[in-house]
């Protein structure tokens, strides 16, 4: 039987626009111990942010014209905890690093990922410089020793 060959040719050009696929790239978010932890469509600041805690909100599901925006995590379920808020308590359903249990996020439904409407991401838990630690990690620390030492 003859051989078969086949050839192709790459070309690129700076002077060409941005196809769709380019402009949907995916960002890829680790925790601070260097693990993956996070890939998603959009970029993190570009969410909008909660304000009971700051925390990153992720929809996962679509609800009427919003759709849910894709992503994949890759974390641990643990142990839920009812957290005290104006006007009740909230249950969050928390997800942490499968490497060094850092806590990274939660959502207000049970395991697995994606079985509620939002799910909300620590600020500062995350990173997309691998083994770097974001800038928002220590935000609020200062408020923290100052009212630590104010009450000894």
């Amino acid at each position: 039987m003859p051989k078969v060959v086949s050839r192709s040719a790459v070309s690129s050009s700076t002077d060409a626009r941005p196809t769709a696929s380019a402009a949907a790239a995916l960002r890829v978010y680790y925790c601070i111990c260097g693990e993956f932890i996070l890939v998603i469509e959009k970029s993190l600041s570009a969410l909008p942010k909660r304000q009971t805690d700051g925390a990153t909100i992720i929809r996962s599901q679509d609800s009427g014209e919003q759709q849910a925006i894709v992503f994949k995590l890759n974390a641990n379920s643990i142990d839920p905890i009812l957290i005290e808020r104006p006007g009740g308590h909230e249950r969050q359903y928390r997800f942490s690093c499968p490497r060094c249990n850092l806590l990274v996020g939660y959502q207000s439904t049970p395991p697995p990922v994606k079985s509620g409407p939002f799910l909300y991401i620590l600020r500062g838990a995350l990173t997309q410089m691998q083994g770097q630690v974001p800038r928002d990690a220590f935000d609020g620390e200062a408020a923290l020793e100052l009212s630590e030492g104010a009450t000894q």
